[in-house]
This record gives C-alpha cells, structure tokens and sequence, in this order.
C-alpha cells in the first residue's frame, strides 16, 4: 500500500500509485512550448553598444570635493551653507520636541487615575 500526507486531515492516508509519486499536486508535466519573452525589445550586449558613454549631466564629483575637503572649521554636516543648516535644526527641533513629547508622556501615565 502506498501513502501520501493529507493536507486536509493532516495525516498520512492510503493512495494509489500514481498519486504517492507526485506528492501535493507537483506532476512530472514539461510544458512542450517555451515562455513568452517579457522584455518588447531584444536585450543589446555590452560589446553592440559600442564606446559611448552617456552621461545625465556633468561630473560635480571634483567640485564636491573641493567643497567638503577645506578646511574652514565648519563641520561635513554644514558645508553646503543654508540648506543644510536649515535641515540640521529642523531635526535637531524634531529631536528635542519628540523626547520632550515622551517625557510629558511618561510623566502623565505615571500619575495615579483620579476617580
């Protein structure tokens, strides 16, 4: 006799031949056809390409680097001027004013319920 695992009942049960062999549904089907190709254009090689390179823009590498390796006392952090000034006391704002919101909370579930 041949047994096979129940997913209905959760235990083993008796089976036929056919179907102890080819456990929870898997059946040794080949499809006879290959997978249609996702992609509506073929995919180029790197070599079809050719030498060209395209750039999005110009390299501002070299300039950045000019910027953040001065040394003019300002910290990494601040060296593009006011927006970064601006982002680093908006979060140091939201900081302050969320452990402040914890402590205000701490302090109002510490107090008893008054009835």
């Amino acid at each position: 006799m041949y047994y096979k695992f129940s997913s209905f009942t959760q235990r083993l049960t008796g089976t036929v031949l056919s179907t102890a062999y080819s456990p929870q549904g898997l059946r040794p089907n080949v499809p006879s056809e290959a997978p249609t190709m996702i992609f509506a254009t073929p995919t180029k090689m790197v070599s079809e390409s050719g030498a060209s390179l395209e750039y999005m823009g110009a390299n501002k590498v070299p300039d950045l680097q000019k910027i953040f390796q001065s040394s003019d006392g300002v910290p990494v952090h601040l060296k593009r001027g006011v927006p970064d000034r601006l982002l680093y006391r908006t979060t140091m704002a939201l900081t302050i004013g969320g452990a402040l919101y914890c402590l205000v909370a701490l302090y109002i579930a510490a107090q008893p319920k008054n009835k």
